[in-house]
């Protein structure tokens, strides 16, 4: 029989991040409620002030001044904005998340360097544009650099989205007019992210709840997880910048490539290739070992196609088949890399000797 066992050392957070205890404990009270907060009687009301306390916190949390949607995660909130938007235009990166391009057919796709960037005197006119641009990478960790593009569409009179998913509550959020979040990549729920808006008039209402801007019954008890975990704070992220160091100089040692080495990065994600070997073979291997990480976007990682994002890089076919992803999360120790490394050294070594 297969071993459906978890593994035992977890370096996949970019695909989902454990749900942190503060966030359980926020859920579980938000469960005990017990009532639609769209009701007018006595529980409803107390659900709608837990959920509005809830808003108020994930404002604070992250520093957001304007308005917040809450929705079931990062791919709701990018609907909501790329189809609701008063803008019928779009221009989108060559490396954005899927879940921009399945709602963006037509749009101009702003093109990245080999460091996996866009260049902001690459957008070209984007006046009376949505323009849609991740803050951090979800297969590279690329950080984009958004305050110098949003300038520029400002500038233009267009509107700047960012795809927050990857960055919210580990590093701060870039200026833009809306953004995305999603809980479960920083230690909250699956099923709860939310949509951040400057302000509402950017999108155009059609009814139900969350001030008309979304149908169907709240999430109390997801917003209070939600708002719980990004309370936790993004301390760690020292300590994960130091881990991946000590990661990627291993992995040039044992003959491995860093991608988008020179770019801004954030700590917790690096995307390297073994060259000679698959990515489905190290995945195997490590996965044997106990060692969980993944082939670029978990959303696109049982795919037979080669990642868009790196061959949008430069990369070929070929090279891009040979590139694995390593998430580090709050948790992660020495220890766990160690081993990780164990593996990556013996693999080097056996396409080096073949």
């Amino acid at each position: 029989m297969p071993d459906d066992s978890p593994p035992s050392i977890y370096l996949d957070h970019a695909a989902t991040a454990p749900i942190l205890p503060a966030a359980r404990e926020a859920m579980l009270a938000g469960l005990a409620l017990d009532a639609n907060p769209s009701s007018p009687h006595r529980a409803g009301r107390a659900a709608r002030a837990a959920l509005e306390d809830a808003r108020a916190r994930v404002k604070a949390a992250l520093g957001w001044e304007g308005e917040v949607i809450f929705t079931s995660g990062a791919s709701e909130a990018l609907e909501l904005a790329l189809t609701r938007s008063h803008l019928s235009r779009h221009a989108v990166s060559s490396v954005e998340h899927e879940a921009v391009m399945r709602h963006v057919p037509g749009a101009r796709i702003i093109p990245v360097n080999a460091h996996g960037l866009v260049d902001p005197d690459a957008l070209g006119d984007v006046s009376d544009t949505l323009v849609a641009i991740q803050q951090v990478n979800n297969e590279t960790g690329v950080i984009q650099p958004l305050h110098l593009i949003h300038d520029r569409v400002r500038e233009d009179g267009g509107m700047l989205l960012a795809d927050c998913a990857q960055a919210a509550g580990k590093i701060y959020l870039p200026p833009c007019d809306m953004a995305a979040i999603s809980a479960h990549k920083f230690g909250g729920p699956p099923g709860i992210g939310a949509l951040l808006l400057r302000d509402l008039g950017l999108l155009a209402p059609t009814g139900g709840q969350e001030r008309g801007y979304r149908g169907g019954t709240e999430n109390v008890a997801g917003a209070m997880a939600m708002a719980a975990a990004l309370e936790a704070g993004h301390d760690w992220m020292e300590d994960a910048l130091r881990l991946r160091a000590m990661l990627e100089d291993a992995v040039i040692d044992a003959g491995g490539e860093v991608i988008a080495a020179a770019s801004p990065r954030i700590a917790a994600i690096g995307s390297y290739r073994l060259p000679g070997l698959a990515s489905a073979v190290q995945l195997i291997r490590l996965d044997g070992a106990g060692i969980a990480v993944s082939a670029g976007s978990a959303c696109s990682s049982g795919s037979l196609k080669p990642s868009r994002v790196l061959m949008a890089l430069g990369m070929d076919e070929k090279a891009a088949a040979e590139v694995i992803r390593v998430s580090i999360g709050r948790e992660t120790t020495i220890a766990e890399i160690d081993a990780f490394l164990g593996v990556w050294r013996e693999l080097a070594a056996q396409v080096a000797g073949s």
